[in-house]
């Protein structure tokens, strides 16, 4: 199974489930616009798109691809954090449809000068505002203008992951793992990590990985790798935290009946997603033993989805990426 919005860049999940929750929508907004498959299939559907994203390569490589909307004035592109889309959109832009694909993409997975792999000898980056430079691991920054069109983020976050186990006090550390991978191991695996790099500082994927062997055992493998490594980016990128902020900024970016949907691929982040909807879906959201309420008193709107969709069988044959995917959505209502 293959579909038109793939690409050597990225398959896009849950194509065709997206469209469906967007029905009828004419504005979109996509805050995770990697290499454009989503954005593709909205502009398909009849959507203007405005596109996001952290990473120049993301944003090169979906401009190229929709370009020929980007002529007819129904696509840009904005680099910049979709945390602080407040900053990056006009002040009275209202979308329709907004979509949030969190994670990382198949281009910056296989890409090893990013970072993200635990491949023999990979660098450990793992930033997502990638800008082409080389991965060092040395200070701290804030993320920089586009020349598309951006504005800079008002979050400071680590520059690696390598700067992350290198210079983190242990307590952030113990956090990441414990938070980000649910490690049971996480305090033994920080003080590992401590131990070494009063040595020698974290550079490259082995460097985590025998740290995560000395914990573990020997026979720790690929899928103790992916998790601890997921959690370390987590934290690198402040990706939950961003996550938090962005939620109700954009919920209020909606037009009446306009549709947030998000697709999470991590427990953490799919746990702040669904108590939020919920939440929003509420007509009371004061604490059960008040005898008053004092909160809004009515629901800002309809949860869509009392459970996540997921990927069918034959997407996640084609794309094993799909199969952690849940989906979940919400409707504005004035």
């Amino acid at each position: 199974m293959t579909t038109r919005y793939d690409s050597a860049y990225h398959a896009p999940v849950l194509v065709e489930e997206i469209l469906a929750l967007f029905a009828g929508a004419s504005r979109a907004l996509d805050c995770t616009l990697g290499g454009g498959g989503h954005a593709a299939a909205m502009l398909d559907a009849g959507m203007d798109v405005t596109g996001i994203d952290r990473d120049n390569a993301a944003i090169a490589e979906a401009s190229r691809r929709l370009q020929p909307a980007s002529h007819e004035r129904r696509f840009r592109a904005v680099r910049g954090n979709y945390a602080d889309a407040d900053e990056l959109l006009p002040a009275d832009a209202r979308f329709d449809a907004i979509l949030l694909d969190l994670g990382v993409s198949s281009h910056q997975i296989d890409d090893e000068s990013r970072g993200f792999s635990f491949r023999a000898g990979a660098p450990l980056g793992g930033a997502m505002d990638w800008t082409g430079e080389p991965v060092t691991g040395e200070g701290r920054r804030e993320m920089e203008g586009s020349p598309v069109s951006g504005h800079p983020s008002s979050v400071a976050h680590w520059h690696s992951a390598a700067e992350f186990l290198s210079h983190a006090p242990l307590a952030k550390l113990q956090s990441a793992f414990h938070d980000y991978a649910d490690e049971p191991k996480a305090a033994r695996l920080a003080r590992e990590i401590e131990h070494r790099r009063a040595h020698r500082r974290f550079a490259i994927s082995d460097d985590l990985v025998g740290a995560i062997r000395a914990v573990l055992g020997p026979r720790s493998g690929p899928s103790d790798f992916a998790r601890l490594f997921q959690a370390v980016r987590i934290a690198v990128n402040d990706e939950l935290g961003g996550l938090e902020r962005a939620l109700p900024a954009l919920r209020d970016r909606l037009t009446s009946q306009g549709v947030l949907a998000v697709i999470a691929y991590h427990s953490g982040e799919d746990r702040l997603v669904k108590r939020a909807f919920r939440e929003w879906a509420s007509s009371c959201v004061c604490p059960p033993k008040q005898p008053v309420c004092t909160c809004r008193g009515r629901p800002l709107g309809t949860l869509l989805t009392r459970k996540p969709i997921i990927a069918n069988d034959a997407e996640i044959e084609h794309n094993v990426r799909a199969r952690s995917a849940h989906l979940r959505a919400f409707r504005r209502e004035d």
